[in-house]
């Protein structure tokens, strides 16, 4: 990209709003589309549901915490900081909402194949299922969604703390990298539901 595009780019940067209705609108209609397959009668639509918000929220995880993360350290300054203001609306909205309706349609669909009442050692395995998710959500909400805002304000800023937003970003990456392993445990995890318990 040229200096004249980086340019460009900067007045939309520091316009961009982390609000953005059509991200919440798609949101409401995911969690609709979620509430309606765990009240069709249809095992395969849930389990389609499931899988499919597993595969992406996976996917986007460990692209984001190993492809695009050390990239964005490569970036000048500006880049990053145009970079960040397009993509952290859009994942302030997508990865909660992806998580919620993975974790919520794996309740209901583990319950109607009767998972939950395993005994055990099956059991251990919706345990761990379990254990994965609750570290997933809370590291994911607790730590990095509210990591994403401060950057994201902190680059509105006239003036950001690059120094501030560095420490930021190197444990940030750290986390998603600690992340990226527990979606691959839980993946282990779920192809051993997919196999018998």
């Amino acid at each position: 990209m040229t200096d004249r595009a980086t340019t460009d780019l900067l007045p939309l940067a520091r316009a961009a709003s982390p609000i953005r209705p059509a991200y919440f609108a798609a949101a409401a209609v995911a969690l609709g589309v979620m509430v309606i397959a765990i009240l069709s009668p249809s095992l395969w639509f849930l389990n389609w549901l499931h899988v499919m918000s597993g595969t992406l929220w996976t996917g986007i995880d460990l692209f984001m915490g190993f492809v695009i993360g050390p990239l964005i350290r490569t970036l000048p300054f500006e880049m990053r900081r145009a970079w960040i203001a397009g993509i952290i609306p859009r994942m302030t909205v997508l990865m909660p909402t992806l998580s919620i309706v993975t974790s919520t349609a794996g309740w209901f669909l583990a319950q109607r194949l009767g998972f939950l009442d395993l005994g055990y050692p099956g059991f251990y395995w919706v345990i761990a299922a379990l254990a994965i998710i609750t570290v997933l959500t809370v590291q994911g909400l607790g730590y990095l969604l509210p990591t994403n805002l401060r950057i994201y304000f902190e680059m509105q800023k006239p003036q950001p703390d690059g120094e501030k937003i560095g420490r930021w970003m190197r444990t940030y990456v750290k986390a998603t990298a600690v992340q990226g392993c527990f979606q691959v445990a839980i993946i282990v995890v779920m192809a051993r539901f997919a196999t018998g318990l």
